[in-house]
């Protein structure tokens, strides 16, 4: 299993990491725990470079990030609503969550943006409540990268530690990714099955 999922990667290259950190970003449950960790294996084992791999994971990153952040900043709050409450049982939100998160951004200030990029729940949901604030773009975009950056170095580091005991740990390693595809499944499908507005709780 994990010797496929690597081969999968590798095969795909350093645009294929873009594209997967990509949807990761725009829609759960890939997690890029896996796919930038595994991408650090590729490294030890010599078929990637530590570098092409963090930028090509990091643009990946801030083109996901970017998606949202343009959904809240071109379609407003008038606009938005509608559609998240159209669809909130598939994107696990209410208009709730978004007006707390907002509310969150306006007393934080914009450097949340970078900082939450090391959070596993909200570094993709901050990019929506920036978006409504009309937060300047290049802003966004520099603390999204930075952030993304930081964040994938550490996962294809550790990556890069798992990959040099590849051969001894090669069992637990097909554990590990199994176990972290399953639990991102398992919790979004737990949220979609029971997810209830507010108003019906």
């Amino acid at each position: 299993m994990n010797e496929l999922i690597l081969q999968i990667i590798e095969r795909g290259g350093y645009l294929g990491i873009a594209f997967l950190m990509f949807v990761e970003n725009v829609f759960p449950p890939i997690p890029s725990e896996v796919i930038m960790g595994l991408g650090g294996v590729a490294v030890s084992r010599g078929t990637m470079e530590f570098w092409p791999l963090l930028l090509a994971g990091t643009v990946g990153s801030t083109l996901g990030n970017y998606i949202w952040f343009l959904a809240g900043d071109l379609w407003g709050y008038r606009r938005l609503q509608p559609l998240i409450d159209r669809w909130g049982r598939w994107l696990t939100m209410e208009w709730e969550d978004v007006e707390t998160a907002s509310r969150f951004f306006q007393k934080h200030g914009q450097w949340v943006v970078f900082l939450l990029r090391f959070s596993p729940v909200l570094r993709t949901m901050i990019s929506l409540p920036a978006g409504l604030a009309h937060m300047k773009h290049v802003r966004f975009l520099t603390y999204t990268f930075f952030g993304a950056a930081i964040w994938n170095a550490l996962l294809i580091q550790g990556g890069r530690w798992l990959g040099q005991y590849f051969e001894e740990s090669k069992v637990y390693l097909d554990w590990l990714v199994i176990a972290g595809i399953a639990i991102g499944v398992i919790v979004y499908a737990w949220r979609v099955i029971t997810w209830k507005p507010r108003s019906e709780r």
